[in-house]
């Protein structure tokens, strides 16, 4: 990365959005980057959206690569159902698919964080030659079951019974001053939002598959880099060693806390960029194979 990042007229410059329409449903994106750079798309945590990974993505840009940011389904700017079964994982990796064919990239690193982790998994799986490289941070796999359903649980049932007092509070919210950091913004978004959309997605994350099976998983033979820390039950570190064992082409970087790569990323982002120029040397290599 050089120096602080992209200027602000640079990043006018690269910045797009747009939106498209997948199975009815309206999904918003955008796009950070020159136009010509080796695509890589990334995907945000349950209930937050593009803006948690907006930061990372600038650095990227400023790196040369054109990064999408997809707001999953019920989440950001995208649409927002309220039926569980639009809402479920696999479906949100069919959404990730789709992206790339609205976009015409016929191949892509595909990854994301926590939800959008393991979105990346279930879109590897469905369309294997779509992918370049995973680029898996903080997964939530198998192991991590028992954490997930004590933390959403009460959270489903906390926004189906209070919905009128967190609404008072959100309105109160989105009063506040927009945050510099993308993390902190999407944060307050997340805080913010209607209890209804809050529920249809746990409630659907609850009620789909988290990953793809083992099955599945071990014949992903593109370049993965899986990114795990300590200390946290939901994004546990055993899961993410696990996950890097399981997949034939993949390496760990273990972050010192969930935040670095978003607060403080000087010293992940050289791995990050050492991976994805690994997986364009082997997606050139491949090429040839493929004609």
């Amino acid at each position: 990365m050089r120096g602080d990042g992209p200027t602000i007229e640079r990043m006018t410059a690269l910045y797009d959005c747009g939106a498209f329409t997948h199975d009815g449903r309206r999904l918003a994106y955008e796009l950070i980057g020159p136009r010509d750079g080796s695509p890589v798309l990334l995907m945000h945590g349950i209930l937050m959206d593009s803006m948690l990974n907006r930061d990372l993505a600038s650095a990227l840009a400023d790196a040369g690569y054109r990064v999408a940011l997809l707001d999953l389904l019920g989440h950001g700017r995208s649409e927002k159902p309220d039926r569980a079964e639009e809402l479920r994982i696999d479906a949100f990796g069919d959404q990730a698919v789709a992206l790339l064919d609205h976009l015409g990239w016929s191949r892509a690193v595909v990854g994301g964080v926590s939800l959008g982790a393991i979105t990346a998994l279930h879109a590897a799986v469905r369309a294997p030659e779509r992918v370049t490289g995973l680029f898996l941070e903080m997964p939530v796999m198998e192991r991590a079951a028992p954490a997930a359903a004590l933390m959403l649980v009460p959270l489903l049932v906390g926004v189906r019974y209070g919905a009128r007092p967190w609404r008072l509070w959100a309105r109160m919210l989105r009063r506040l001053p927009t945050p510099r950091r993308g993390i902190w913004q999407s944060l307050l978004n997340t805080i913010s939002q209607d209890p209804d959309v809050m529920a249809a997605i746990i409630h659907g994350v609850l009620v789909g598959p988290v990953v793809p099976p083992l099955r599945d998983r071990i014949r992903l033979a593109a370049p993965a880099l899986v990114i795990g820390h300590a200390g946290d039950w939901l994004h546990n570190l055993q899961d993410a060693r696990a996950l890097a064992r399981e997949l034939p082409n993949a390496e760990l970087v273990v972050a010192r806390s969930p935040f670095e790569l978003r607060t403080r990323p000087t010293r992940l982002l050289p791995d990050i960029l050492r991976f994805l120029q690994r997986t364009q040397r082997e997606a050139d290599q491949a090429t040839p194979s493929l004609a």
